[in-house]
């Protein structure tokens, strides 16, 4: 049986579909305590009108009943998109863009970093670096895509 979508994740269906058939993925993931998205800043969700890592981890979290926070990892600064940047530029773009807050929610917390394109790894080794502030047990990276 497939997993039920509401109107606003359609998009998502066949990425989280494909997750919660495969038994073994779905034991990986409920093994985290904790899923978050990898933000993006309020200039490029107001543009785009959505956040698709929020949405992925969002429908991740409802179905396989793990909280959800996203209100602890924060991108402060817009910088260039990193898709029209090479590898080292990614890097240097992302120094010091995100912002950690309520660090009490997620210490000692094992967590699910939830991305939806992983090309040089940037953005994730930043967010990463990032929620290692907070003292967390471990931190692992779910992609839905390599570019």
């Amino acid at each position: 049986m497939d997993y039920k979508f509401n109107e606003k994740s359609y998009l998502y269906n066949t990425i989280i579909n494909f997750i919660v058939k495969n038994e073994k993925l779905c034991g990986i993931i409920k093994s985290y305590d904790i899923i978050i998205p990898v933000p993006i800043s309020k200039k490029r969700e107001k543009q785009r009108g959505y956040n698709q890592s929020y949405l992925i981890a969002k429908e991740l979290s409802r179905f396989l009943e793990i909280q959800l926070i996203d209100y602890c990892l924060y991108k402060f600064k817009d910088v260039i998109e990193q898709s029209k940047l090479n590898k080292e530029e990614r890097k240097q773009n992302l120094k010091n863009v995100y912002l950690l807050k309520n660090k009490e929610k997620i210490r000692n917390k094992k967590i699910l970093l939830v991305d939806d394109i992983f090309t040089t790894g940037a953005t994730a080794n930043e967010c990463c670096k990032t929620l290692h502030q907070a003292n967390i047990k471990e931190v692992s990276i779910l992609t839905i895509a390599k570019d």
